[in-house]
């Protein structure tokens, strides 16, 4: 790790655009230790028994057919960076493409470019395992190879730091990030229907507004998708996570202001909000119509839960 060669890299940031795209990977790199990937044989069948295996039980649990994705990687911090700089560009696109520089474009881009930069840093030195849909790729949903990542020193780390077992640990996040691949499985229209709100809400930032609709549907969907993630994980995993969680949780309340206040700029607050609400939701709904019923929210876009519904479970099953 050097923050020296990192902030060498940010200052120097050119190009003709709002950010230097090679300089944010660049300088993320630079300043986040990539971690080791030195994986053992029972570490690497690890991982696939436990993909396989949270595959199947989904399938059968909830009685929706879905493929893994086509790519499912073990990483390290800079291989998660890495594609995640594709991800913030594609969507940071529209923004660079409206938006007129300013009157000192060298200094906008230089802390465009640090606070990405920072961003994919912190997130990189933290996220444990991602289901990416590829937003905003070129192709279309249908044709896209959708992608799961597992970032193992961070998974390391974190159980060593929580003082968990790590065959336990990696096995709770590999079903966690396989039901999210259950969720767009079941759903092909997701995707799209996401994208148009992130869209909607880019492009209007790019005119100078705010689009709080778009935002407001983005957060719904989020919140569904997070709850009956976490609905399918109370009912497919081996045993009770709650110890998991309440030491995971202790974990990112924890930590310098420094770290706390990246989490506050990210919204990862937010993140966790959307899983309790979300799963107090479909809890209530599985309660009273079984697995099976709560999986009709994927049946169509209409049948995602409103705002409202998603503090009145009633008033869904009423509608759907």
């Amino acid at each position: 790790m050097d923050i020296f060669r990192s902030v060498r890299t940010v200052t120097s940031a050119s190009g003709d655009g709002h950010v230097d795209w090679t300089a944010v990977a660049d300088a993320a790199k630079a300043s986040t230790a990539a971690g080791s990937l030195e994986l053992s044989e029972a570490d690497r069948s690890g991982y696939a028994t436990d993909v396989r295996d949270a595959r199947d039980r989904l399938r059968s649990l909830g009685g929706v057919e879905f493929d893994l994705p086509d790519t499912v990687e073990i990483q390290n911090r800079h291989h998660w960076i890495d594609a995640n700089v594709d991800t913030f560009r594609r969507v940071m696109a529209p923004v660079e493409r409206e938006v007129p520089q300013t009157l000192f474009p060298g200094v906008s881009r230089v802390v465009n470019t640090g606070t990405l930069s920072f961003m994919l840093a912190f997130l990189g030195r933290n996220v444990l395992g991602q289901y990416d849909p590829l937003l905003l790729a070129e192709a279309a949903p249908d044709d896209r190879n959708h992608a799961l990542y597992f970032v193992h020193p961070n998974i390391v780390q974190v159980a060593t730091d929580l003082d968990v077992s790590l065959p336990r640990f990696r096995r709770w996040i590999a079903f966690h990030e396989v039901s999210h691949a259950a969720e767009f499985g079941a759903a092909p229209w997701l995707s799209t229907y996401l994208e148009r709100r992130v869209e909607r809400g880019v492009d209007a930032l790019a005119a100078g507004d705010v689009d709080r609709e778009a935002f407001a549907e983005l957060d719904t969907a989020m919140t569904a998708v997070e709850g009956y993630a976490e609905l399918l994980m109370d009912r497919a995993f081996d045993d009770d996570y709650a110890d998991l969680r309440a030491k995971l949780d202790a974990r990112r309340q924890g930590g310098g202001p420094v770290a706390q206040l990246a989490r506050r700029l990210l919204g990862l607050g937010l993140k966790r909000r959307q899983y309790e609400r979300g799963a107090d939701f479909f809890h209530a709904v599985a309660d009273d119509r079984g697995l099976a019923g709560a999986s009709i929210v994927w049946e169509q876009p209409e049948n995602l839960p409103t705002d409202a519904e998603l503090d009145d479970p009633e008033q869904w099953l009423a509608r759907v």
